[in-house]
């Protein structure tokens, strides 16, 4: 009896700690984490979902942004479905149109799932670019329990300014993403037309040919005179 109340009060206590870090021994491997941001393309099927997974620790910054570089099909709708999930699978926020941006403040340590789909467009494909990751104010959260002792104030200023160029550059990273992302499809866009009037140039140009070929044609019949003799006479 005393082992199983020894184990509830156990996963009372840590059912309601403040920080959801994951408990680990000093002798055990550290959690893989990848890289902190990733940006690129995916080619969506007709009514096709990606989804993807991010490491993020407690009181973090979750970026996630989405812009549709090119579609195909007969509809040609180029709005897409975007969403952000907590490691226990609540969804936390939805965008749904052709680009968006989905911002959060991590609020517990897991693996954030993020998808975005094609419901919208069942008979064609599309491309969707990608931009996300996380940033921490401060120290990094691996340093948050064991902030070492600061030496002098000279230290500390050179630490915070150094915080704040690196949250600077990191701002600046993501409009310069952004960016890409305007500029890839503002190029798919401009090769679609590029297609479309080319195509459309030929077609008018068969068009009009054609119709010279056959007002020649109509013309020539309506001068042709055909030859008379004895038994054929034109009748008046």
């Amino acid at each position: 009896m005393l082992p199983v109340v020894v184990f509830l009060l156990a996963h009372l206590l840590f059912s309601t700690a403040q920080k959801s870090e994951p408990l680990s021994d000093p002798n055990a491997q550290s959690l893989f984490r990848g890289a902190d941001r990733y940006d690129f393309a995916v080619l969506l099927g007709p009514g096709g979902t990606e989804c993807f997974w991010h490491f993020a620790h407690q009181e973090g910054y979750f970026y996630y942004g989405y812009e549709v570089q090119w579609t195909s099909g007969i509809m040609q709708n180029r709005h897409v479905t975007a969403s952000a999930f907590t490691p226990e699978g609540f969804q936390i926020e939805q965008s749904q149109d052709t680009r968006g941006q989905i911002n959060f403040k991590t609020k517990e340590t897991g693996f954030y799932q993020i998808c975005v789909n094609n419901w919208q467009n069942s008979f064609g494909q599309a491309q969707v670019y990608l931009n996300f990751g996380v940033f921490y104010d401060g120290v990094g959260p691996e340093h948050v329990e064991d902030q070492k002792q600061k030496l002098n104030d000279t230290l500390v200023t050179i630490e915070e300014s150094a915080q704040i160029v690196q949250n600077r550059v990191l701002h600046m990273w993501r409009y310069y993403n952004f960016a890409r992302m305007r500029k890839g499809s503002d190029y798919y866009i401009l090769l679609s037309n590029y297609h479309y009037v080319n195509w459309w140039s030929a077609s008018q140009s068969v068009l009009i040919v054609a119709s010279g070929v056959l007002q020649l044609y109509f013309l020539k019949r309506l001068f042709n005179v055909k030859t008379t003799t004895d038994s054929q006479k034109p009748r008046c």
